[in-house]
Parts: structure tokens; sequence; C-alpha cells
């Protein structure tokens, strides 16, 4: 999961954000005049799609080895914690690039920047595909955590870019559905034709998807210019805004705290003695995160203080659940839909909360927001690496509880600024 700022994308007074994770910013007066002007427009809806299609390909690239790992590990002749670094390095390779290639490409016109991104995906994920070594496949999957560096660079505010301002939150909406819909179908579906066939046809219909892609990318999606080089703002100076620091803070810890268990999954559900229902669980927590993101997005105009406590407490209580009752199915399922529900709606959130906590610094802050989710993503697939070796799966919904709790204290102390008790034009 793994959140990104564009550089050229305008951004509204209060901002909204993506679906996903990754982040809108604030734009310059030449994102306004190409197709992002006009009150009077409506939704480019195909070209939105492509964004989502881009989003969810991001999204699955980054996640599908939760549900495979078994079969991966086999494989590349590694045990499943080694397997599951293919998540950390993946995340490794945004958290280490997504700001540096952020600011170099920040001249580059948006649509030649997102089909490099959108090929650096199709390369990577069939080295993944047809690799049998593992150093191999750690680099490909590198290059993948690389090619999202420049792909959540930009989406969020390309996105923001192409609507009219008063249609902006909803074309986030529209284009961050990729993330949902890449937990709630992509996961589940590649686990399952992992399961049916190979492993390794899961990355390669990811190649063929993303070679389509590139295709509707270049027919339907309108270009919009680069930042020239005075209207780009140190990044570290939102750290002195206040209320960003905040919310950085609770996107590291909370997005450590979901990955921990994320990642391992199918390790955690197989100790469980349901390593064959994985595909469902996933399934059943993936329906839950859209029916989340659909709450979040009718609501978090009036109510993101409120949706941010909630989805803290739902992911914690979730977490209790399978600490206290994993051993029974129906709980497990359970602790499943109140995950979804709690985590599904997140990254909209807190992208939401960053942009208007940084103001005019809001680019700097999604591109902080956008490194530490992945640094958060590589240090999630580490920590559960070893607590999988030292403690056992059963550790990880504790571990979830125990990070969760500075979360939400910091989420209620947050009541000026970050997620703030009242806000403009809503509620708490």
């Amino acid at each position: 999961m793994s959140a990104a700022p564009d550089t050229a994308a305008e951004a509204p007074r209060p901002r909204p954000a993506p679906t996903p994770a990754p982040a809108p910013v604030p734009a310059p007066a030449s994102a306004t005049a190409g197709p992002g002007a006009g009150e009077d427009r409506k939704l480019p809806l195909l070209a939105l799609l492509a964004l989502a299609t881009a989003v969810f390909v991001t999204s699955l690239t980054e996640t599908l080895p939760a549900g495979l790992l078994p079969a991966m590990s086999g494989d590349l002749g590694v045990g499943e914690p080694a397997a599951g670094q293919t998540v950390t390095v993946y995340a490794l390779g945004t958290a280490l690039t997504a700001i540096p290639l952020a600011a170099a490409t920040a001249g580059w016109r948006r649509k030649r920047l997102l089909l490099t991104a959108m090929a650096g995906f199709a390369a990577a994920n069939t080295v993944t595909a047809v690799s049998s070594a593992y150093g191999l496949t750690m680099a490909a999957r590198f290059v993948a955590g690389v090619a999202a560096g420049l792909a959540w660079a930009l989406l969020a505010g390309y996105a923001r870019g192409l609507a009219p301002e008063r249609l902006r939150g909803r074309a986030l909406a529209v284009a961050m559905a990729g993330i949902p819909v890449a937990l709630s179908l992509g996961v589940p579906a590649g686990t399952y034709l992992g399961k049916v066939t190979d492993w390794r046809v899961s990355f390669l219909v990811m190649t063929g998807l993303t070679v389509l892609l590139l295709g509707w990318i270049a027919a339907a999606v309108p270009d919009l210019p680069g930042r020239r080089s005075g209207e780009r703002p140190p990044m570290l100076r939102a750290l002195r805004v206040p209320g960003v620091p905040a919310v950085l803070f609770v996107t590291l810890v909370f997005v450590l705290a979901h990955t921990v268990l994320y990642a391992y999954v199918a390790a955690f559900l197989g100790d469980l003695g349901m390593g064959d229902s994985t595909d469902l669980v996933l399934l059943v927590f993936g329906a839950a995160s859209l029916v989340s993101i659909w709450i979040v997005g009718a609501a978090i105009h009036r109510r993101l203080r409120l949706l941010t406590v909630a989805g803290t407490l739902l992911v914690a209580a979730a977490a209790a659940l399978l600490g206290l009752l994993a051993g029974h199915p129906v709980f497990v399922y359970l602790a499943a839909v109140l995950w979804g529900l709690g985590w599904g709606g997140v990254p909209t959130l807190l992208q939401t909360a960053a942009g208007e906590a940084g103001g005019a610094q809001a680019d700097s802050a999604q591109a902080m927001l956008v490194t530490l989710w992945n640094v958060a993503m590589a240090a999630g697939g580490v920590l559960g690496g070893v607590l999988l070796d030292t403690a056992g799966s059963g550790s990880f919904p504790w571990t979830l509880v125990a990070l969760l709790v500075p979360v939400l204290a910091v989420v209620l102390r947050s009541r000026a600024h970050g997620f703030p008790a009242r806000r403009a034009g809503g509620a708490a």
C-alpha cells in the first residue's frame, strides 16, 4: 500500500486526497490552464478510470506476494520470512526514491512520467514471474518499488488536475478506487490464480494488464505540464507546519502495524490451519475495505477526525479478536471484516489530513507521507519476519494492538492541527 504527491496539480483549500495511500498537492497556475480548468466541465471518467487502473497495478504489485508467500518461498528455495522481504524491498525502493524522483522529474510532463512508471512495472513483474533466483527476484521487486515511487509522485495530483476544482475530491476518489479494488479483488484473485495454476502466472497476468494499460493511457489520458523550477518548494519546510508531524507519525506507525500482519497473512492463516482459505479471508477483508472507502468518501469533508479515530479502533478490535479467538474460523472472518472496515479508508484519511495540514506546503507534506508510508511497509516486512522467526505468527495481533495505542493517542491530541475537531467547511 502501498500513497503520493503530484508536483504539477493544483490544490483546493482544504485539499482532498486519495483513497489510497498516496497523495495530492497544491498546484501552479500552469495546471489550471490545462484540462483541469473550467468549472462547468464534468469528470473525465475514461481518463480517471485509466489512472484508477494504474493505481490498481501499483497497489497489487506491492501486495500480491502476501497471498503467495508459501508458493514463492518454495520455488525460490527460501523460508517464508525471506520471501516476505519481497514486500519489504519493494517498499524500500519506493521509500528511497519517492522524494528524489519527485524532485528530479518535477518538470516532466505528467503523461510521459506516468507511461515511464507503468513500463517499469511491466518489466519488473515479468522478471519476477520468470526468475528462479531469489537475488534476481529481489532486484526486480526493488525496481518495481522505484516505479511506484514515480507513480505515487504524480497519480493523485494528476487526477485532481484533470477535474474542475469543485470536482477534484471526487476525481481523486475515482482514481484512488484502484487501491480498494486491488485489496478486495486483486489480491484474492491473484492468490486463487496462484493456487490453481502457479504463482508466476499471477505476475504474468499483471504484466499483460500493464501492457494494455499503456495503450489506454496513451489514447485516453490528457497530458498536463510539470512544475517550473521556481514553483518547487523545499521538501522539509513542511515539517515546521503545525499538524504535519502528527499526521506523518500516525502514517508511519499505523502502516507499520497493518503491514506486520498483512505481509504475512498467509503464514498467519497457515498456522491456524486455514492456509487454504487465504484467498477467501482476503476477499472478505477487501470487500469490507470497499465499504470503508465508500463511507469515508461520503463523510470525509465533515468527519475526518471521527473517521480516523473509528478506523484506528476498528483495526485494533480486529487484532484483539485475532489474538483472543483466532482458533475459531468464524471469528477470523469477523476480524477480517473489522480490519477491512477500519483500514480501507485510512489512505484517503491520512492523505487528506496531510494535504490540509500542509497548506501551502501540501506537496512537500505529501511527498514525505509517501516516503514514510513505504518506510513503514519495509519496516513492517522486516518486523513481521523477525516476529515470525522468534515469537511465531501468534504475536502479530498483539503487536498491532501495541502499535495502535500511540496512533490513537496522537490523533486524539491533534485537535487543533493535523486531525482538527473543526475543519473549514465541515465538522469534526
